[in-house]
């Protein structure tokens, strides 16, 4: 068996790419992918950090996976050689409790490709056909790789039961807060405000239609949102610190949603005397399920957002050290590693 390259990771100072085993021919029902371009999020440099409750290390990242089909297994006849093809990494048993009420997303036994396994940031992977969902001809691979990143703040919309006219508050103007103010927008959110630390971000959520871009350490912040939005019926917290917990719950309106859509790198208090008083609810919002992942890939398509508004930086694979670093530079928004030639 001949072998390829797979990036592992150790550390954030220890960062390889390593030659490994080149998987076998995909098993009835798999699909052998070449791998084209693989987004880093802030779950691989949480991870990479060692600051990721739910991923050990070492591990093998590539979640966030463009490629192109090389080769099928037996019985898959709707995907062929040389169709691209984007990956929804979320691997469930199908038989819990959640998997059979469709919640696959919070599946009982749920792993991640490329967090619990071996991942996509290397030159070809095998993974089983559902697994894939396949990119309309006109859209480029770096906008296909925003599809994975948009399914999540898709998910945290629709479960925040979003509806036209709603106000909305975006705590966090990283990948996930941006795309969230993406999807609010396109779910009608009639006012949306966004907060972050960084005015590079905030002129970003401006550009991509925030009604307001707030610097999140103000002193007079929760004064200056709540004026614009006269009490936000949805605040999607995509920074999950006790921090930014505190001014959602100031934020939101009585008997309004908190979404936590940021991953909490552990236990975070809540104010929870102006829950229970405000009749507040605040819900968790993991990962995303496959109509998320269609409704992603309808609205890359439909021109929501143009790719180079947030791939930032795109490295080769034999420099995904640099790429990892710069991640986790606040400056920068998405990150890519080109493994092979992109279209």
């Amino acid at each position: 068996m001949s072998n390829m390259r797979q990036v592992v990771v150790t550390s954030s100072e220890d960062i390889e790419v390593m030659e490994v085993p080149r998987p076998g021919p995909p098993a009835p029902g798999q699909v052998l992918v070449a791998s084209r371009l693989v987004g880093i999020c802030g779950t691989d440099v949480h991870a990479a950090a060692g600051h990721h409750p739910f991923i050990d290390r070492p591990y093998r990242p590539g979640h966030e996976v463009v490629g192109v089909v090389e080769q099928v297994g037996e019985g898959v006849t709707d995907l062929a050689a040389g169709d691209r093809v984007v990956l929804e990494p979320n691997l469930t048993c199908g038989e819990c409790p959640q998997c059979r009420d469709g919640r696959y997303n919070i599946c009982r036994n749920l792993a991640v490709f490329g967090c619990q396994t071996p991942g996509g940031m290397g030159d070809v992977f095998v993974v089983a056909r559902d697994r894939l969902h396949r990119i309309p001809d006109g859209m480029s691979d770096e906008l296909a790789a925003l599809v994975e990143p948009l399914a999540t703040p898709v998910h945290a919309v629709r479960r925040a039961g979003l509806r036209a006219g709603s106000r909305v508050a975006v705590l966090g103007a990283g990948p996930i807060g941006l795309l969230v103010l993406v999807a609010a927008r396109a779910a009608g959110a009639e006012v949306v405000v966004v907060t972050d630390v960084l005015p590079e971000k905030l002129d970003r959520a401006r550009r991509l239609g925030a009604a307001e871009a707030l610097r999140a350490d103000a002193p007079d912040l929760v004064d200056r949102a709540a004026a614009v939005l006269q009490g936000a019926d949805v605040v999607f917290d995509c920074v999950a610190s006790a921090g930014s917990m505190a001014q959602a719950v100031e934020l939101v309106d009585k008997g309004g949603t908190v979404m936590v859509v940021g991953i909490a790198a552990g236990p975070t208090s809540i104010p929870l005397h102006l829950v229970q008083d405000r009749e507040i609810s605040v819900i968790g919002s993991l990962m995303y399920v496959r109509e998320d992942v269609e409704q992603a890939i309808a609205l890359l398509s439909s021109g929501a957002v143009a790719a180079d508004e947030l791939v930032t930086a795109v490295y080769p694979l034999d420099r995904a050290a640099e790429a990892f670093a710069a991640s986790a530079d606040p400056q920068q928004v998405k990150v890519l590693v080109s493994v092979g030639d992109t279209a």
